[in-house]
């Protein structure tokens, strides 16, 4: 199925179920029945029609688009070869990492050393991946689902956290927008239970704010960084005094 299939699929799902008849789409839009039925039948919507209906929904064209992409089966995790494909090309994972942010290639070579060549080669790269479709006009639908996250312990994460990580924690945190939180404290496992509760709901909320955050303009968008860690731990020094060992 196509993106306008896909579209007018979830046109008709929508008005179906906010009760719509074809009798009242047509009255709506100045339309017969048997011409409504025409136009759902053959697909020969035009773009005043589409708004049309989409404004019956009480919905903007660009929420109904997004709905009908959200119907796509889209990839949740990579594979462990695919992460690695990504880690073994430094300006791939740059690439990646730069549309999963939804930065066009204009935006991209604009930033970045990439010709406009080059940036089209790496995003071919990440279409043969499975990361994102390449579409007519250098577009870039990404396939991932809301909720797409990188391999636990995976070639990614690896490599953030050995080459990366400490240049992040280098940081005072003293900045405008930055904060670091360390506590340290003794919980009984429902406790603990809880604990990793908020902390799904809070890595939740990151997801629903960095989707959000995509609606607006390039330059008001930067990029944030959340590291949340939490483990049965005690610091070294700490335990070498214990007199039996743990």
């Amino acid at each position: 199925m196509n993106e306008s299939d896909r579209l007018i699929a979830t046109l008709k799902k929508l008005l179906k179920r906010q009760g719509y008849t074809y009798r009242q789409i047509g009255e709506s839009l100045n339309l017969s029945e048997q011409s409504v039925k025409r136009l759902f039948s053959t697909g020969t919507f035009s773009l005043e029609r589409l708004v049309q209906l989409s404004g019956l929904l009480k919905l903007s064209l660009a929420e109904v688009m997004a709905q009908a992409n959200d119907t796509v089966a889209n990839i949740h995790t990579l594979t462990e070869t695919q992460e690695k494909e990504l880690t073994a090309d430094p300006e791939l994972l740059l690439m990646a990492v730069c549309v999963l942010n939804n930065w066009t290639p204009a935006e991209i070579t604009s930033a970045y050393k990439f010709s406009k060549a080059e940036c089209l080669k790496k995003l071919l790269k990440l279409d043969h991946i499975g990361l994102i479709s390449l579409m007519p006009g250098d577009r870039v639908r990404l396939k991932v689902a809301r909720d797409f996250e990188w391999l636990q312990d995976g070639p990614i994460q690896l490599f953030f956290s050995r080459q990366e990580k400490k240049d992040f924690l280098a940081s005072r945190f003293k900045a405008e927008g930055e904060e670091q939180i360390f506590l340290h404290g003794m919980l009984t496992k429902a406790a603990n239970a809880r604990l990793h509760i908020q902390l799904k709901k809070l890595r939740e909320q990151f997801a629903d704010l960095h989707h959000e955050s995509l609606a607006a303009p390039f330059t008001q968008r930067h990029g944030v960084a959340l590291l949340m860690a939490l483990r049965e731990w005690e610091p070294r020094s700490f335990a070498a005094l214990r007199r039996t060992a743990r």
